[in-house]
């Protein structure tokens, strides 16, 4: 198996320089915000970060290529660096800490495109999660001082907790009653949102989460870290990976029941 260990530094140093850029600017009271086509925010942290790790990663892996949230695509080749600079922005700009830089590398094999290394850095919150295939996952201040990740062992629905970001989408794609069932069958919901429900699924605080919209930004760091730590995460049509558009994240042992309640349509 590959040894990711370079990359994997690479991308602590990515996130270290990330983290400096938008700590800087969080709760600036002239920080400024605008309003993409799909209406969502972007924030001018949100660029200056993306702009900083192109910018290292053109000067020390000029052969591969990178795609970030704000700025697309640039660069082929088997090697893809997959960056979104703040998920979470709407926590971002309004003083909430629950954001991170999602910092991934994928590699193209059998199935397409797949993660191979993940940091995720939530300076905000003090924490940083981090994954290389077959190396497993670990959360901690550095490199040489990290706890390793590991999923829980919970079996059972009815003492599962359950993390998500928001009801609207659900409701968008008529999976609502098939959400709201699963909260029911659940010990415990908290909507925690975004990259924080995934890294809870890995440490074991969580045990399920899912979304029912979300790119590949998103996705790709998370995965491999919630699979590192040995958990599974899939599109909710059960698709491995972070290629389906949407996800599920879970231990492993409630993946099926999850999948179940998730595709109800009434």
């Amino acid at each position: 198996m590959p040894d990711y260990h370079d990359d994997l530094r690479l991308a602590h140093v990515l996130a270290d320089a990330a983290d400096a850029v938008t700590m800087e600017r969080f709760k600036a009271l002239d920080l400024k915000v605008e309003t993409k086509p799909d209406m969502t925010p972007v924030s001018e942290a949100d660029k200056a970060a993306e702009e900083l790790i192109r910018g290292q990663l053109q000067r020390a892996r000029p052969r591969d290529a990178i795609l970030g949230e704000e700025y697309g695509i640039e660069g082929t080749g088997p090697r893809r660096w997959v960056v979104d600079p703040i998920d979470g922005t709407k926590n971002y700009v309004r003083g909430v800490p629950v954001w991170a830089t999602l910092i991934s590398l994928m590699e193209a094999g059998e199935g397409g495109y797949q993660p191979v290394v993940g940091v995720v850095s939530a300076p905000a919150l003090g924490r940083r999660w981090w994954a290389a295939k077959g190396a497993g996952a670990y959360t901690g201040r550095s490199l040489s001082s990290a706890t390793r990740l590991r999923v829980s062992k919970v079996e059972r629905m009815r003492d599962a907790s359950f993390a998500y970001s928001s009801l609207s989408g659900w409701e968008e794609q008529g999976r609502l009653a098939g959400f709201l069932d699963l909260t029911r069958a659940c010990w415990r919901t908290r909507g925690y949102g975004d990259f924080w429900s995934y890294m809870m699924v890995a440490e074991g605080s969580v045990d399920i989460c899912a979304e029912p919209e979300l790119s590949l930004w998103d996705m790709a760091a998370p995965a491999i870290v919630v699979q590192e730590a040995g958990g599974v995460y899939t599109g909710l049509d059960g698709t491995p990976g972070p290629h389906s558009g949407n996800a599920a994240a879970s231990n492993g042992l409630l993946h099926r029941e999850l999948l179940g309640h998730l595709n109800q349509r009434r």
